[in-house]
């Protein structure tokens, strides 16, 4: 048994260190650290069980079968992060670059397996160059065999891509149908083609970092849901994530002891909305007051900024916000804050995360561009995440609520369970200005003095509508509250609806307008 175990050893030991040394420090040398001490630093320190340590790969051609390392390029098994168990893979570049073969394809699709089957998250910790040229077809089966597990778990168990170096070609759709991606400054790339590739069909000279670093992915693509600084610090916020969300989607949130100031006023919410309905101001500031400790971890923060989302605790409960931001574009919904949206309201519906919707839009985004790209299809998607949506919902307007982008902001003519107005809300089809040119294009025509009668009418129509009494003698809204009460009103009604149970017709699934 001594001769087997020091077997057993050797090999264990070869297995753990299966790079080269020149592979090793030229990873370090990027400023990247090795997959297993990313395992290591993302975990609880000592929970990390590995699975499938010596496996190796079986491919022969242009040489491969010379060259047979254990791990086979990934890492992959199951420990705790704050005590809550998760499964994890992680690429290993020292390793045939990470490059996914058949064997390596199997040690994911077995995880992925493992985490459905008990129902924890899936974390995949990304850097390798896609398919292994040498293997072919063989490994392009493995990464059909990853998507289809993917598309299993979706909704299942929450899944995070983090990408901590070059993700090309099938290596970036898997994390495409993830949950979460998080990316890091200039070390982080994800792409189709390589800039090379680009170049030769298109014509096109873009750097790497132009074409799929971490900026342009959380930016102007919408790929990248966080970025990070460097590796701990994304890993850092991989473990945040984390404390958010369910381990499954039979599970809820984990809750946190309730805050004492949970039933305080928060009177600063009353000098936040500005005098003039055409002021901006931020949105988060709103959020930031009624949230526990002030905490908001921000969903997608650098693109489609004219709609902020994100995860936040309200009496201890975990919510999901959503926001209209005046700040951008005075708040509108365009193409990708409509997409943006419905992703973030989809996912908390998929894991039980309450949903709370600030409004503050006057409208949908005009103009040809808007429309050639499909502004109605993009909004569709919204209005069916909030209509299809279980959770608890609740809505507070803080002003402008105009026109069926009011509708699409979880009203109550959609489904959700409380809507509230603060005093300065306005509830219209429109804004004042473009009511009144449509609906006295004739008498002002005609006026002798059109400007002054204009701003007659305009003052006119700002004092019927530009309040909330309307829509609450309607029951269109719950209540008009203080916003110096909004906090206290959310944590009770959060309170209330923790018991919903709400199910939707028998059907093998919704067409969402994609």
């Amino acid at each position: 048994m001594a001769t087997r175990l020091h077997t057993l050893a050797e090999r264990k030991g070869e297995a753990r260190n299966p790079g080269t040394e020149r592979a090793v420090q030229s990873q370090r040398a990027k400023g990247k650290m090795l997959a297993r001490e990313r395992i290591e630093y993302l975990l609880d320190a000592g929970s990390f069980q590995e699975i499938d340590l010596l496996v190796r790969h079986r491919a022969h051609g242009m040489g491969i079968e010379r060259s047979r390392p254990f791990t086979d390029g990934v890492i992959t098994g199951f420990g705790t992060i704050d005590g809550r168990r998760v499964c994890v893979f992680s690429q290993d570049f020292t390793v045939f670059g990470g490059a996914l073969g058949e064997a390596h394809g199997e040690k994911i699709q077995k995880l992925q397996e493992l985490a459905i089957d008990v129902g924890v998250p899936l974390i995949g910790l990304g850097d390798g160059g896609g398919a292994r040229i040498q293997e072919g077809v063989v490994s392009l089966h493995g990464y059909g065999g990853i998507f289809y597990r993917n598309v299993l778990a979706s909704g299942v168990v929450p899944q995070i891509s983090v990408i901590l170096g070059p993700c090309a070609g099938g290596a970036v759709y898997s994390p495409a149908m993830t949950d979460f991606i998080f990316m890091v400054h200039e070390t982080s790339h994800m792409f189709i083609t390589g800039p090379d590739v680009v170049k030769t069909v298109t014509g096109e000279e873009v750097t790497l970092e132009q074409l799929g670093g971490a900026t342009s992915h959380a930016t102007r693509s919408g790929v990248a849901t966080f970025v990070a600084a460097d590796e701990k610090a994304c890993l850092d916020d991989v473990r945040y994530l984390l404390s958010f969300l369910p381990s499954n989607n039979l599970e809820m949130p984990p809750m946190t002891e309730r805050p004492d100031d949970s039933e305080a006023e928060r009177p600063e919410l009353r000098e936040i909305v500005p005098p003039s309905s055409n002021q901006p101001y931020d949105m988060r500031n709103i959020i930031g007051a009624v949230v526990d400790d002030g905490e908001y971890f921000e969903y997608f923060p650098h693109w489609a900024a004219s709609l902020t989302c994100g995860f936040a605790r309200v009496g201890g409960r975990v919510v999901g916000i959503v926001g209209n931001q005046p700040a951008i574009l005075a708040g509108v919904l365009d193409i990708d804050s409509s997409e943006k949206g419905a992703r973030f309201v989809r996912t908390c519906d998929a894991f039980n995360i309450p949903l709370v919707t600030f409004v503050d839009v006057p409208g949908f985004m005009p103009g040809t561009d808007q429309e050639y790209g499909g502004i109605i299809r993009h909004g569709a998607k919204l209005l069916y995440a909030y209509c299809e949506a279980t959770v608890p919902r609740i809505q507070v307007v803080t002003r402008k609520a105009y026109g069926g982008a009011y509708v699409v902001m979880d009203s109550k003519s959609i489904g959700t369970d409380f809507a509230f107005a603060w005093p300065s809300a306005e509830f219209a089809v429109m804004g004042p200005q473009g009511a009144v040119e449509i609906l006295y294009r004739r008498e002002l025509a005609d006026s002798p003095e059109p400007v002054a009668r204009r701003a007659e009418l305009v003052e006119e129509y700002t004092e019927r509508y530009a309040n909330p009494y309307v829509a609450a003698e309607r029951g269109y809204v719950d209540d008009v509250i203080d916003p110096a009460d909004t906090r206290r009103v959310i944590v009770r009604s959060l309170d209330l609806l923790a018991s919903k149970r709400e199910e939707l017709p028998r059907r093998k699934h919704g067409n969402i307008p994609l």
